[in-house]
């Protein structure tokens, strides 16, 4: 018989789990040694790092990456990258070692009890009760990792597991689509051929069921009007289609107020509605149908309105298109540009974005967290490819910079830019050098603001006062900081430098931080008038 070790590396084989995403510890250690030589290891310097660049490399390819972190830090450090993968749907099998389990009992330094603190935030939680039982729990958590709604499973493994003898375990076929009822869809279907003015907002589940073009195709079938969910962690419909017309706002009463005109409401893979800043009001205008289509029970079950129904997106959009009556193409109310941002002093978020928009390849990918500035690159980074667009998807900072790492390792063939801001990157600062080792050309903008801008314009907006603690950065110099881990990193401090730096980073293949001083945000940020997202915070 085999070691519980090389049955685990052969199932990790079978299973496409060849690249290990991990920060080691000495628990850690008889898993790790001598590894194979078709195995890649991702080193980072933080779990934070580790497990963020993991699900950055899971969500952009659909598959569930494998990660190894140490022992109890692994739910200390890295538990925000594990609830962040729980809202995200991001598939990822983590391990982490455990104690040896002669000794386990006595409380030796560094048990861990990581099993029991994650468990709110992952799919399943599991230590193997006998050493041979590894290799079989880790393909459980791989196939629970991928039943969708995808996401993250958690596997504590003692470290003298390793070396003991076990039977092979061979990786099995299990199908991931869950068909939603027809008898539910036809309802949909009934509504829709009634309507006079049906509405749809697209979730970012539609990009974890592959149902993209699906649902491209239905709404130009229906000639419907299309709204991005409210505090989007992805772009799921093309931002320059003739039917998008934005995003919804995560307010109860204002977001009521933008879907006042339909007379049906269809939420295709998203929550109905996510909410921030509380604003009462109604859910849906009195008398307007809104019919729910969700791969997550969760979802379906938390919905404060409406008819749910659970299933596959992709599979529920070319049903609707098979089966709803089409519609005339109708005079669509004309996209108003946003105005063009002037080259002021300091540079504002606006005029950065605008500049973006202008310089970067069209099947870019953007991975931001500058919560402060969401309104403005919502305006103006305008990208119609699918797997363009990942933001943090539950106001934890620190997702997005491990992400576009992960995203840039599984997309070599398209360009990564992560936006964010002074702050925001402080949370995963450490994942600066992981982008330099491997050299991966992800382009991190550092919106320089020396101050938590996010929050100030929050306390404007909720009217709970300006005299706050704790709001100001002063004295960081991200220029250095990212020499220091090797990264090529230079200051942009007047707006006509903006654009040839960025050309410059597009046209070198490799990693480059750009730290560009812009205009406080405060009240401006938010627009005042509640018009532009409420920004998350920490």
């Amino acid at each position: 018989m085999s070691t519980v070790r090389e049955v685990t590396y052969q199932l990790l084989r079978d299973l496409g789990m060849t690249v290990i995403f991990g920060n080691p510890g000495s628990t850690e250690l008889p898993f790790l040694r001598d590894l194979p030589s078709d195995f890649r290891y991702v080193l980072a310097l933080h779990e934070r790092s580790a497990a963020g660049i993991a699900l950055g490399y899971a969500m952009a390819l659909g598959r569930a990456a494998f990660v190894n972190l140490h022992s109890i830090a692994s739910a200390g450090n890295g538990l925000s990258a594990l609830i962040d993968a729980f809202y995200c749907h991001a598939p990822l099998v983590v391990t982490t070692g455990q104690q040896d389990r002669r000794q386990v009992l006595a409380e030796p330094f560094l048990v861990s009890r990581a099993v029991e603190v994650v468990k709110s935030y992952v799919k399943w939680a599991y230590e193997p009760l006998r050493a041979e039982d590894v290799p079989a729990a880790l393909a459980r958590g791989y196939y629970l990792a991928m039943q969708p709604p995808m996401g993250p499973v958690f596997i504590s493994i003692p470290m003298d597991d390793w070396n003991h003898e076990c039977m092979p375990v061979p990786a099995r076929e299990i199908t991931q689509t869950v068909l939603p009822d027809p008898t539910a869809l036809d309802e949909v279907v009934r509504a829709l051929n009634l309507s006079r003015n049906p509405a749809i907002v697209a979730g970012s589940q539609i990009e974890e069921d592959r149902g993209w073009h699906e649902v491209v195709a239905l709404a130009e079938h229906l000639n419907a009007d299309v709204y991005q969910q409210p505090i989007p962690p992805r772009w799921t419909f093309p931002r320059t289609h003739r039917l998008f017309r934005g995003g919804l706002l995560p307010a109860q009463q204002p977001l009521a107020d933008q879907l006042a005109d339909y007379d049906m409401v269809l939420v295709l893979g998203a929550p109905v509605f996510l909410y921030y800043a509380y604003v009462p009001g109604n859910v849906i205008k009195p008398g307007t149908r809104l019919f729910q289509v969700t791969n997550s029970p969760l979802d379906a079950a938390a919905a404060p309105a409406g008819s749910s129904i659970g299933g596959n997106l992709s599979v529920a959009a070319k049903y609707f298109r098979s089966h709803a009556a089409a519609r005339k193409p109708r005079a669509a109310p004309r996209r108003i540009e946003p105005v063009e941002p002037t080259p002021e002093y300091p540079i504002t978020p606006a005029y950065l974005f605008s500049v973006l928009n202008k310089v970067m390849p069209r099947n870019a990918v953007i991975s931001e967290e500058c919560p402060s500035s969401k309104g403005d690159l919502d305006r103006y980074l305008m990208l119609d490819e699918p797997g363009s667009f990942y933001s943090v998807p539950n106001g934890i900072l620190g997702f997005g910079l491990p992400a576009a790492v992960g995203l840039q390792m599984a997309h070599p063939e398209r360009r990564v830019v992560c936006p964010i801001g002074d702050g925001s990157i402080q949370y995963s600062i450490q994942t600066l050098w992981t982008a330099v080792q491997h050299n991966l050309p992800v382009i991190i903008i550092v919106l320089r603001n020396a101050e938590y801008s996010a929050l100030k314009a929050f306390c404007v907006f909720t009217q709970v006062g300006r005299n706050m603690a704790g709001m100001d950065l002063p004295g960081i110099d991200m220029v250095k900081i990212a020499q220091g881990y090797g990264m090529n990193a230079q200051e942009v401090d007047r707006p006509e430098a903006l654009e040839p730096v960025l050309r410059a980073a597009f046209a070198s293949q490799q990693p480059r931080l750009i730290s560009v001083n812009v205009a406080p945000g405060g009240e401006k940020c938010m627009g005042m008038d509640r018009s532009v997202n409420p920004p998350s915070y920490h």
